[in-house]
C-alpha cells in the first residue's frame, strides 16, 4: 500500500475516534449512565419519559392496517435469523481457533438495551427487541465473514462497491501481485488474538 493511502486510512481512523468521542459527549448530556449492562436515567428524565409514553390502546388504534397485515411476514424472519445465528456461531467456534482468528464477541454486536426507555410501550419495546436482534445479528455475521475474507482472500474487487466492511480498506489492490504471499501472511497474523478489535 502506498504511503498516501496509509496516511488517509490513519486520518479516517482518527476522525472515526473523534466522532465516537463527540457522540459520547453528546449522549452524556442526555443524563443516563451505564452500570454494567443496565442503563439508568436521572429521576427527572425517567419521569418525563413516562409522561411521553403512548398508551397501548391509543397506540393500537393508531396502527395502520398494512402494519398488521405485514407483521406475520416481518416476524416470521426470526426463523431464518435464528438458523443463521446458530450456524455462523458454530462455524466461528469450530473454525476460527484452527486458523488463529480472534473470535467475534456476539455481545459487541447484539445489544438489548432499549427496554430501559420508559417512553416506549410494550409493543414498541417488542419491535425494538426484534430490530436489535436482527440488525445486531447481521453486523455480527458481517464481522465473522469479514475476518474470514481477510484470512482467505484479502483482495479488493476491481469494481467499486457501494458498501464494504471495516477490514476491506486493508485489503490488497486488485491485480497487485507484488509479494502477495508475504502480504497475505502478514494480514493473517493480524487476525490472531492480539488483533485490533
Amino acid at each position: 500500500m502506498n504511503a498516501r493511502i496509509t496516511q488517509l486510512i490513519d486520518q479516517i481512523k482518527q476522525l472515526e475516534e473523534e466522532l465516537t468521542n463527540e457522540v459520547q459527549q453528546h449522549e452524556d448530556t442526555l443524563l443516563f449512565q451505564l452500570k454494567g449492562k443496565r442503563v439508568e436515567f436521572e429521576k427527572s428524565i425517567r419521569q418525563a419519559h413516562r409522561r411521553l409514553k403512548t398508551n397501548v390502546w391509543v397506540w393500537l388504534v393508531g396502527v395502520r392496517p398494512i402494519n398488521i397485515i405485514t407483521a406475520p411476514i416481518i416476524y416470521s424472519m426470526i426463523i431464518p435469523l435464528l438458523i443463521v445465528d446458530l450456524t455462523i456461531s458454530f462455524y466461528q467456534i469450530s473454525c476460527f481457533p484452527i486458523y488463529k482468528i480472534t473470535r467475534v464477541r456476539r455481545s459487541d454486536y447484539i445489544v438489548f438495551d432499549r427496554q430501559h426507555l420508559a417512553y416506549l410501550n410494550i409493543f414498541e419495546k417488542f419491535h425494538c427487541l426484534y430490530c436489535s436482534y436482527a440488525n445486531g445479528l447481521v453486523a455480527y455475521v458481517q464481522e465473522i465473514l469479514a475476518r474470514t475474507e481477510l484470512y482467505f482472500c484479502p483482495i479488493k474487487h476491481a469494481h467499486k462497491l457501494l458498501a464494504t466492511h471495516r477490514h476491506y480498506r486493508r485489503f490488497m489492490s486488485y491485480g497487485d501481485a507484488d509479494n502477495y504471499p508475504d502480504r497475505l501472511e502478514a494480514l493473517r497474523k493480524s487476525l490472531d488474538e492480539k488483533a485490533d478489535r
